[in-house]
C-alpha cells in the first residue's frame, strides 16, 4: 500500500508533453473544423463587431439636467372663479429639477382654520356609535386630526381637533387644465466621461437666439432640439393625455360590474420616465455621439383589479392671514403627471489591453474544441483503444545495448528496400566466373597470390593452401576464399 501511494506521488512529478497524432477520421475532423469556425465567428462577429471588445469602456457618466416648462391655461371654479395658471402655478417644484410635476386637475378646500369639527365619513377609523370609541387624544388613522372624546350622532363620526372643515368635495371628472398637453418641456442635459475627458450637451451649439423658441424635437431633422410637447411625450408611451388626466366615469353597468364589486377607481395622473441614452464610440467623430430618447409610463398596471395603484396625486396648502391676524389656509389636492428624467450612457475607445484579452480568451476557447474532440476520439469511437495506445506513450530510461538494437531494428525497417538491393548484388557477385590473379588491376589494395615454398614440393597428404581473391564491384568490395584452379607441380629432373 505504501509503495502504491509512493508511486502515485512520484507520478505527480512526471512531465506530460503533447504528442500530435493525425487521426484519419472525417467525422471528428468536420466537427473540429465547425467548432473552430463557430469560435472565430463568435470572436469576430459578437465580441469585436457587436460588443466592440477591442475598446476600453466607461459607464460612470456624470450628468446634469435642467428643465423648464412653458404654457398658460385658464380655470373656472366655484371657489375661486376665473383663474390664470402659468408655469409658476402648475409646476411643482418650480426650480427646474430632473423630477417635476405638472398639475392637470385639483380639488380645493378653502378657508381652513384650526378648530373642532367632525371627521370625514371617508375615514374608516373615524366612525363611532358612542363616546367610548373616540378616545381623547388619539390620532385618527389616515384622518385629519386628533379625537376629542366625543361622538357626533349627526355624522356618526368622532369629533376632531384640526384644520376645519376637513377636506370635502369631489374631484372634477374632466381635467381643469385640459390645455396642459400643449405645454412645452425643455430638457437641457450635460454629460461627461471623465476617463476620456469627453463632454457634450444635448442642445445644439448655435448663435441663433430664436432656434430654441421655435423648434420641436425630431429624431431625423432636429435631434439637438430638446423641446417636447407634453401630449407628444405621453403619446410616445402608448397612452393618451386625456385618459391620464381624466377620472373614469362609472355608469350603471360599471357601478354594478366594477365599482360595486371591486371598488375600482381609476385615479387621475401618472408617472412618466424620459430616458436619455448616450452611447458614444470615441473612435469615430464627435458628431456620431448623439442622445437617444425613450419614454415609458411607470405607474401602469396590467391587472385591472390593481388600477387603484395607478395615477399620481398629493396635497399642499397655501397659508394666509386675515385682517385680525388669524391664520387660515387653502388646501389643494392636485392630480397630474410626474416626469422623471433618467440619464444613462457608455463611452468606448480602442485599447490594446482588452483587445489582447479577448483574443486570448478566443484562443483558449479553441482548446475546448480540442478537448471535446479528444474525448470523442479516445472514449466514444469504436477504435478508441487504438487511438489511446497511439496517443499516449511513456518514455523511460533503457539500457544502451537494447537502445542500439531497437535503433538498428528501426533503421532496418526504414531501409528495408536498400537491404534487399544489397542481397541481390551479393548474389550477383557470387555468380560471376573466377578470374586469374594476374587479371587484378594494379590499384587493387590486396596483394596478388604468391606461391609459397611448400607449393614446389611433391604431393603430400597435407591440406593445400588456399588463395584469397578480391572482387571489386560497383557498389562494394567483398573477399572470398577459393581453392586454386590447378595444382602447382615441381618440374621433373632432367
Amino acid at each position: 500500500m505504501a509503495q502504491t501511494w509512493g508511486n502515485f506521488f512520484f507520478s505527480l512529478l512526471d512531465y506530460k508533453t503533447e504528442k500530435f497524432v493525425i487521426a484519419k477520421n472525417k467525422k471528428v475532423g468536420v466537427l473540429f473544423r465547425l467548432f473552430q469556425l463557430g469560435v472565430i465567428g463568435y470572436l469576430i462577429g459578437w465580441v469585436f463587431i457587436w460588443k466592440k471588445g477591442y475598446q476600453e469602456t466607461e459607464e460612470a457618466i456624470q450628468s446634469s439636467v435642467v428643465t423648464k416648462l412653458k404654457g398658460i391655461d385658464f380655470t373656472n371654479s366655484s371657489q375661486f372663479g376665473l383663474q390664470l395658471w402659468g408655469a409658476e402655478d402648475y409646476v411643482i417644484p418650480p426650480q427646474g429639477d430632473r423630477v417635476f410635476f405638472i398639475v392637470t386637475n385639483y380639488l380645493v378646500t378653502p378657508n381652513q382654520r384650526l378648530g373642532f369639527c367632525p371627521e370625514s365619513p371617508k375615514v374608516p377609523d373615524g366612525f363611532c356609535t358612542n363616546d367610548s370609541e373616540c378616545v381623547e387624544g388619539q390620532t385618527v388613522i389616515a384622518g385629519h386630526g386628533v379625537k376629542t372624546g366625543r361622538c357626533l350622532n349627526d355624522t356618526g363620526t368622532c369629533e376632531i381637533h384640526g384644520w376645519c372643515p376637513v377636506e370635502h368635495g369631489h374631484t372634477p371628472l374632466e381635467p381643469m387644465l385640459a390645455k396642459a398637453e400643449n405645454f412645452t418641456v425643455y430638457v437641457k442635459n450635460f454629460i461627461k466621461f471623465p476617463k476620456f475627458a469627453f463632454s457634450k450637451s444635448n442642445v445644439l451649439p448655435t448663435t441663433n437666439s430664436t432656434y430654441l423658441k421655435t423648434c420641436r424635437y425630431d429624431k431625423e431633422h432636429h435631434p439637438y432640439c430638446p423641446i417636447f410637447l407634453v401630449g407628444d411625450v405621453i403619446n410616445r408611451t402608448g397612452y393618451n393625455f386625456q385618459d391620464m388626466a381624466t377620472k373614469a366615469k362609472c355608469n350603471f353597468i360599471k357601478i354594478i360590474m366594477l365599482c360595486f364589486f371591486f371598488f375600482l377607481i381609476h385615479t387621475q395622473g401618472g408617472s412618466i420616465a424620459v430616458a436619455i441614452e448616450w452611447n458614444c464610440d470615441l473612435d469615430k467623430d464627435e458628431s456620431q455621439c448623439n442622445p437617444e430618447y425613450s419614454f415609458t409610463r411607470l405607474d401602469s398596471s396590467e391587472n385591472p383589479q390593481h388600477s387603484v395603484t395607478s395615477g399620481y396625486n398629493f396635497r399642499f396648502a397655501r397659508y394666509y392671514n386675515d385682517a385680525e391676524g388669524q391664520t387660515y389656509r387653502n388646501l389643494f389636492k392636485v392630480y397630474g403627471i410626474r416626469f422623471d428624467i433618467l440619464v444613462n450612457g457608455k463611452a468606448g475607445k480602442f485599447s490594446i489591453i482588452p483587445t489582447v484579452i479577448n483574443i486570448g480568451s478566443g484562443l483558449a476557447l479553441m482548446g475546448a474544441g480540442v478537448f471535446v474532440c479528444d474525448m470523442i476520439l479516445l472514449y466514444m469511437m469504436n477504435k478508441s483503444s487504438f487511438y489511446r495506445e497511439t496517443k499516449f506513450e511513456a518514455i523511460t530510461k533503457k539500457q544502451p545495448g537494447k537502445h542500439r538494437e531497437r535503433k538498428h531494428v528501426r533503421h532496418h525497417g526504414h531501409h528495408r528496400q536498400d537491404g534487399r538491393h544489397k542481397r541481390e548484388e551479393k548474389q550477383a557477385i557470387e555468380m560471376q566466373p573466377l578470374t586469374s590473379v594476374s587479371s587484378q588491376p594494379n590499384n587493387n589494395p590486396e596483394k596478388p597470390i604468391q606461391p609459397t615454398g611448400s607449393a614446389l614440393k611433391t604431393h603430400s597428404p597435407e591440406r593445400k593452401p588456399q588463395g584469397t581473391v578480391t572482387f571489386r564491384t560497383q557498389h562494394a568490395t567483398e573477399k572470398q576464399t577459393i581453392s586454386p584452379v590447378s595444382t602447382l607441380r615441381t618440374p621433373r629432373n632432367q
